[in-house]
């Protein structure tokens, strides 16, 4: 029996009815093929209807906010939050490497560049100590005469750091309430990534209503998906509405004329994602419930082995969307995953850091030691719902 053998069979143990168990799978428990189905008979399939309206309305009140808007993915919905909080072509966003792509292509869609920042081995999420001994040392403010305006630019280059942009990894909250505060003293908007965080919460409050706006994904592997769908949630109603009309091509609204008043996006949800959105929304709760207590399970598990399971950070309530376990080094990482791979348990590793990827490795960063070292060592397990 190989020294990984305990894991695996008890990973099985949680899943016996799989001989595949996969890393996460969608549950369907309730209202979906009817809300589809509803949908169909609708007619509205595409963009309108009333299930994005009611979609919009339930985000809004899951995450503590006056508004939402729906888009296509998380990744139109993080593109179109930074487009609408003012980051511009050859601005900077702050945000960690330790990350899916997804953050940094949206912030690249705008001509924008990364600065990777270290992240805390609590949360796997954006330091906010990092965050400010990087601004103190790197950045200088200036009031903008021609907007009467402090923004925050960087020494060297002299660009503007126009928005600071954490993930919340694997549903984990990060210190957002200390990256805000920061961000305030610096005149930086704070976007942030919460596409693995619906429904996990720091000091009571749910992730991805702390920031100017804040973005949600629903593809297919997340805690609730609609097999694709994203969304935009902030309490500026200005720029709730400039979204919501960015992402329906800038189509001015007219009885019959098509009249667009600037450069548009197609990224608006369809009305059967929406319907399949607002079931899945419905059983949100209870999926939690039970990823918490598998994440129970886990840390008894795992509480003492040599390996360090990941569990979530101080004053947060994690959805656990993915567990996750450190190893001792990249060497037990790689072994364990060729192991558990091959024995039909799906396990991966993190995502391989933005900073070591061909088109971001030339872009700012600190000395993400913990970046590194969590990239060497994380894996995640399975973690799916089950029901």
């Amino acid at each position: 029996m190989n020294k990984f053998q305990e894991i695996i069979s008890f990973i099985k143990s949680i899943y016996p009815e799989k001989d595949f168990i996969p890393l996460h799978e969608p549950k369907f428990l309730g209202n979906e093929k009817k809300y589809l189905c509803d949908a169909i008979d609708s007619t509205f399939v595409s963009s309108v209807g009333a299930y994005v309206n009611k979609f919009e309305e339930m985000i809004a009140e899951i995450a503590g906010t006056q508004y939402a808007v729906a888009t296509v993915n998380g990744t139109s919905a993080l593109h179109m939050a930074m487009l609408v909080a003012g980051v511009k072509r050859d601005d900077l966003v702050i945000t960690q490497s330790l990350t899916f792509i997804a953050t940094c292509n949206a912030i690249s869609y705008i001509g924008a560049e990364p600065v990777f920042l270290d992240v805390d081995r609590s949360s796997a999420g954006l330091s906010p100590e990092s965050l400010e001994h990087w601004l103190k040392n790197n950045t200088y403010l200036k009031t903008d005469k021609d907007i009467g305006k402090l923004n925050c630019y960087h020494h060297l280059t002299n660009k503007r750091v126009a928005a600071v942009v954490p993930m919340h990894t694997f549903g984990h909250p990060v210190m957002i309430e200390e990256i805000v505060n920061i961000c305030e003293n610096y005149g930086i908007p704070v976007v942030e990534d919460a596409a693995e965080s619906l429904g996990s919460s720091y000091r009571g409050r749910q992730t991805g209503g702390f920031g100017l706006l804040g973005t949600f994904s629903f593809n297919g592997n997340k805690t609730v998906t609609c097999g694709g769908g994203g969304a935009i949630v902030t309490n500026d109603g200005d720029m709730a509405k400039k979204a919501k009309h960015l992402t329906t091509q800038a189509k001015v609204p007219h009885q019959w004329e098509f009249i667009h008043d600037e450069i548009g996006y197609n990224y608006r949800m369809p009305n059967l994602n929406a319907a399949l959105a607002c079931a899945q929304l419905e059983q949100l709760q209870k999926l939690i419930t039970d990823k918490r207590a598998i994440a129970e399970t886990y840390k008894a598990f795992f509480s003492d082995k040599a390996y360090h399971y990941f569990d979530e950070p101080p004053n947060s309530r994690s959805n656990f969307w993915l567990n996750a376990v450190l190893f001792s080094d990249k060497k037990e990482r790689d072994e364990f995953l060729a192991i558990s791979n091959a024995a039909q348990v799906m396990t991966r590793p993190v995502w391989r850091p933005m900073h070591q990827l061909p088109m971001f490795k030339e872009f700012l960063k600190d000395g993400l030691e913990n970046t590194n070292y969590l990239a060497d060592r994380l894996v995640n397990i399975p973690s799916s719902a089950r029901f």
